[in-house]
């Protein structure tokens, strides 16, 4: 019994390392946030107000946001905060936004929460450490849009964060999408936001390849 005790205890080592190993999209992702993290430069700020990291798009119009403590993490844990304008502009009613959405201050911000863990760090919490510890504790909120070639965050109700696997060899290197349908029950004509496409774009559902509407903001950071 000792003996196929210890030849169980190897397999199971054996293949939690493989399945840490064959983890590619997890590590990669990893490796071009950096890239992206390096290439945006001073849009990569601290962001007290929500106890994380921001990320600015060029234009400064929508903010991605990741907390560096998800014990401390006010609303959400990662989030977009997206400038209203646009939206009011095309027929947004606030009032009639769902609860995980917020107005303030000419703003809109949805996201959503990965957990309460006070998340300990071997060195300085830094942009990249903290979006490792979503790797790392929530691999699930990382995904692959293989259509564009891109690495993502989950942010909840079909909101995402994208960025591309090779910024060399993309002309949407970050994308900040929103999904439309709590909008367009909230009054907003989607093909008339200002800065923001309303299109279909193809995703993986249950492995099978499917074309949803979703409203996008990408940028070309070269």
């Amino acid at each position: 019994m000792k003996k196929l005790a210890i030849i169980w205890v190897a397999i199971m080592v054996t293949t939690l390392a493989a399945c840490s190993s064959l983890d590619v999209v997890g590590k990669e992702s990893v490796t071009s946030f950096n890239t992206v993290l390096t290439e945006v430069g001073g849009g990569v700020t601290k962001d007290e107000m929500n106890g994380g990291w921001s990320l600015a798009a060029p234009d400064g119009t929508v903010r991605f946001i990741w907390s560096k403590d998800y014990s401390k993490s006010p609303l959400h844990d990662v989030m977009l905060e997206v400038d209203a304008q646009p939206f009011l502009d095309a027929g947004l009613d606030t009032s009639k936004l769902p609860e995980n959405y917020a107005f303030y201050d000419g703003m809109l911000m949805v996201g959503t929460k990965l957990g309460n863990d006070e998340l300990k760090y071997s060195g300085d919490a830094t942009p990249l450490a903290s979006y490792e510890q979503i790797v790392n504790k929530y691999r699930k909120s990382v995904g692959y849009h293989t259509a564009l070639d891109h690495y993502n965050v989950d942010l909840g109700g079909g909101n995402l964060f994208e960025w591309a696997k090779d910024l060399s060899a993309n002309d949407k290197d970050i994308v900040f999408v929103l999904n439309p349908e709590p909008f367009i029950n909230a009054g907003v004509d989607p093909n008339a936001i200002e800065g923001w496409v309303f299109a279909k774009v193809p995703v993986d559902i249950d492995g099978k390849a499917t074309e949803v509407d979703k409203l996008l903001k990408p940028f070309d950071l070269k």
